[in-house]
């Protein structure tokens, strides 16, 4: 049976709200849960009635929210369970939608299950991420964490040296290598049904849907996306039976492989092959001023991408240009007056959802110089406060 999008997601348009820095309600120079329920009105009034919130779990927040150290509990600095849930209600009054941004493929190192895979006796998390049978022992291409606690072996890690890589198994295990553990294994069976329970619990609170973070990332030495279609294939069985109107986006920026794994729609990317960025954000982008930007090969991979995404009946959705994300630089530092007219014209006219990152809206722009805050570096000029 095909793919049925919810409804709601026929005529969404996403607001992308980056929590910290979007609006502070209390004085405390954060932004939190209250302060985007006093903004719901003018982000309706914008046309957007859909939400994507940046992560707002329990975090030391050394990548911004990024590296989770409790996926069931929101973070003290915006708010309660209770201010989120509220949240929920109040978006859901103003006929509105929300996604939560999920980690699924690594947590933060004061994660109590990455604590307890750090002990040398065998315990329930000893194989919640992906450790090598010994310290002299890398996981192959991945970075490590080593020599910090007295379990013998090295960790692989996603990105910072913070965040460990929650293990969801290896797609072909090297046989000589004992660690790496196929998907069928206990421990990335466990991994995989506390992702089912996360989600769970959120959704049964009240929110819409997912936006996952490196969501083609989870099964490791996956032989073309395999394995990890595979493993979105049986999150998406468990959602259709228990939460079939709950919405998922997939940051993949290979929309034949996260459609096929039964994401609704997917975005196209600031890295990779996508050429996204030879639109907004490069030495020439083709809507500046300049007009020596080229958009052909941009043209060239959009339609190798849609002719794939609608190539099996069963598994088609939609593909998504943002406007822009905390990731990336704003959209404005490279594109201004008309020509900013222009590219949002075309970001609000293709095909698939429009995601517009808070403030884009009004040209805010990239805020040059800035020291780097929680993670943030070469972001941090993007994710400035918006309003107070």
């Amino acid at each position: 049976m095909a793919n049925k999008n919810p409804e709601w997601l026929d005529n969404a348009i996403f607001y992308e709200i980056y929590p910290q820095s979007f609006c502070d309600s209390n004085g405390d120079g954060i932004g939190d849960f209250n302060g985007i329920i006093q903004k719901l009105d003018y982000i309706k009034e914008l046309g957007c009635n859909a939400i994507w919130m940046n992560p707002c779990f329990a975090s030391p927040f050394g990548d911004a929210g990024y590296d989770v150290s409790n996926y069931y509990l929101a973070a003290p600095r915006y708010g309660t369970n209770e201010d989120l849930r509220r949240l929920f209600e109040e978006v859901h009054k103003r006929g509105m939608h929300i996604l939560l941004d999920l980690v699924p493929g690594h947590t933060s190192t004061e994660h109590k299950w990455f604590k307890e895979s750090m002990k040398a006796s065998k315990n329930e998390y000893t194989d919640r991420y992906v450790w090598t049978d010994s310290i002299w022992v890398e996981p192959d291409g991945m970075a490590s964490l080593r020599g910090i606690s007295d379990r013998d072996g090295s960790c692989a890690v996603n990105f910072f040296s913070h965040q460990p890589a929650l293990n969801y198994g290896f797609y072909k295990p090297d046989p000589a290598k004992k660690w790496q553990q196929p998907m069928d294994a206990p421990g990335p069976k466990a991994t995989l049904e506390e992702l089912k329970n996360i989600m769970r619990f959120w959704l049964g609170m009240g929110c819409d849907g997912f936006r996952v973070d490196m969501a083609g990332s989870l099964v490791k030495h996956d032989e073309n996306g395999k394995g990890t279609i595979k493993l979105w294939q049986n999150v998406r069985g468990f959602l259709d039976k228990e939460f079939p109107e709950a919405a998922m986006v997939s940051e993949w920026g290979e929309p034949d492989k996260s459609l096929q794994g039964g994401f609704h729609m997917d975005f196209l990317l600031h890295f990779g092959p996508s050429h996204y960025n030879d639109l907004f954000r490069c030495a020439n982008p083709f809507f500046a001023a300049s007009g020596k930007g080229d958009v052909f090969e941009f043209v060239e991979k959009y339609k190798e991408s849609y002719e794939k995404s609608r190539a099996d009946s069963k598994h088609m959705g939609l593909i998504c240009i943002p406007s822009g994300n905390h990731d990336m630089d704003r959209i404005a530092r490279h594109i201004k007056g008309d020509n900013l007219k222009l590219a949002f014209a075309f970001l609000l006219s293709m095909p698939g959802a429009p995601f517009i990152y808070y403030g884009d809206e009004i040209g805010m722009n990239y805020v040059e110089n800035l020291v780097s805050v929680e993670g943030g570096y070469g972001r941090t000029g993007s994710e400035a406060l918006y309003s107070a």
